[in-house]
């Protein structure tokens, strides 16, 4: 993958990157929205600080660390990308709770859509504005989604100092052995679901 230029990063502005959505996958994490590093690349989570790809791998959910251009490879392993809002920006700080709320409508109908078992939020304060939850915390949430169940896991990105890569670990292996089963074999992306 290319390493995008001052000028690529400022022209990724407002962009969107594709969905990596499947119908019946068991979880799909949602994103706050692009950067504009992943925009300007045209893949999820791809800024060299953001701890996802890593944090995915650690906690058993990928055979091996893939990279953000691998993204397509996930639906084999029942898992999909998405995000709340899909237009880039420098910061997710420049989006609005409006713009917030409408994301959660537009996510609502992707979720129903494709019927995910889990939908994963990487970001807790956008979940919260979205979705009118102040005091929202990490782990499983009551509330649904159509069907699919709410987990919410602490943002990646680099600017997130509170979390260290041990802790991003563990707060994703949290969920896949929520979703998959403690014993669930990911060498081959099987595992069974656990209610």
């Amino acid at each position: 993958m290319r390493r995008p230029t001052k000028a690529d990063l400022e022209a990724a502005v407002g962009r969107t990157v594709a969905d990596v959505l499947a119908p019946g996958l068991v979880v799909v994490f949602v994103g706050i929205n692009p950067g504009r590093y992943s925009a300007a690349v045209g893949h999820h989570f791809a800024g060299p600080g953001n701890r996802f790809w890593p944090a995915l791998h650690g906690a058993g959910f990928t055979p091996r660390l893939l990279r953000p251009e691998e993204e397509r490879d996930l639906p084999a392993l029942g898992l999909g990308i998405t995000n709340l809002v899909t237009r880039a920006t420098a910061s997710a700080s420049e989006l609005s709770a409006e713009e917030l709320r409408g994301g959660r409508v537009i996510l609502e109908d992707k979720v129903a859509r494709y019927a995910s078992c889990w939908t994963a939020f990487v970001g807790i304060g956008a979940y919260a504005t979205a979705f009118g939850r102040r005091k929202a915390t990490p782990g499983r949430q009551e509330d649904l989604i159509a069907s699919s169940r709410i987990w919410l896991l602490p943002n990646t990105s680099g600017l997130n100092a509170h979390y260290t890569p041990a802790g991003f670990v563990a707060a994703f292996r949290e969920l896949r052995v929520a979703a998959f089963g403690e014993d669930a074999g990911r060498e081959d992306g099987a595992g069974a679901e656990e209610a």
